[in-house]
């Protein structure tokens, strides 16, 4: 069995590790794996103000080409893994020209890419709503109710998966069940089940991967993966091409739950 980890990031981080490259790429390979994405948050899109305390959600954009370049001196260095150069890229409602512009500078070099939801337009203002359980019930407070916050995740998601962001759009939707991270913490039964089928039927009509990403198990308010597993089983019923992502920020997190993933999923 080939096994791919398709969402890593990198010590280009801002709120990661200093991990390097190499630390990541020869736990892959004592790990069995044979094909990598780097994939670290991409520069936030022009005019844009990061909402998060440190401003730290993504790379600044000049450093993009050294990032491009570390990619292309580890490749060199292993040979034998396949490393694709990728981004996550933050999918920000109303800011679609920006983020084209974005993927138009950095598109030659992609050969992996993942589109995300962590910010939501609300009240006319922009919230990074996985942040911390804090900044998600203040949300929720806002908003009227967990429900709401819910609504419009799956909301944006799925105009993630209908915008025009140009010839390099990302072909794989991240963590598409972010919202479910703080489920323990709020303890509100909130079903969901409708929305989550019909964003997986959307990826599939539109031609998309998907990001099923272990980074959920670690998270004590969430336990799960993002899509949980009867989603990660629909998914596969329905033909989409499911890539493992452990969303790892160290090397230390690298391929967590992967096991699982490729023994129940894959």
């Amino acid at each position: 069995m080939q096994k791919r980890d398709g969402h890593i990031h990198t010590p280009f981080c801002p709120h990661g590790t200093s991990d390097p490259f190499r630390a990541y790429i020869e736990k892959a390979e004592k790990s069995g794996f044979t094909d990598i994405s780097f994939t670290e948050h991409a520069p936030l899109p022009e005019g844009f103000t990061d909402t998060t305390p440190d401003q730290d959600s993504g790379m600044g954009l000049a450093e993009l080409p050294a990032y491009f370049n570390a990619l292309e001196e580890a490749k060199a260095q292993f040979p034998g893994m396949r490393i694709r150069s990728g981004l996550e890229v933050d999918y920000i409602q109303g800011l679609e020209k920006q983020t084209a512009e974005l993927l138009g500078q950095a598109g030659t070099e992609l050969e992996d890419a993942i589109l995300s939801v962590h910010f939501l337009r609300c009240l006319d203002r922009y919230i990074c709503f996985d942040f911390s359980a804090g900044a998600f019930m203040d949300l929720a407070k806002d908003m009227g109710s967990v429900q709401a916050v819910y609504d419009l995740y799956y909301d944006t998601v799925e105009a993630s998966i209908l915008a025009d962001l140009g010839p390099h759009k990302p072909k794989r939707i991240g963590h598409p069940t972010l919202c479910h991270k703080f489920q323990h913490i709020h303890r509100e039964h909130i079903d969901d089940d409708a929305r989550i089928r019909k964003i997986l039927r959307m990826i599939k009509e539109h031609g998309y991967e998907l990001d099923v990403n272990s980074a959920g198990l670690s998270k004590p308010g969430c336990l799960e993966f993002y899509p949980p597993e009867p989603y990660i089983a629909y998914a596969r019923e329905l033909g989409i091409p499911l890539v493992f992502g452990s969303d790892a920020h160290s090397a230390e997190g690298l391929h967590k739950f992967a096991e699982r993933f490729y023994t129940e999923h894959y």
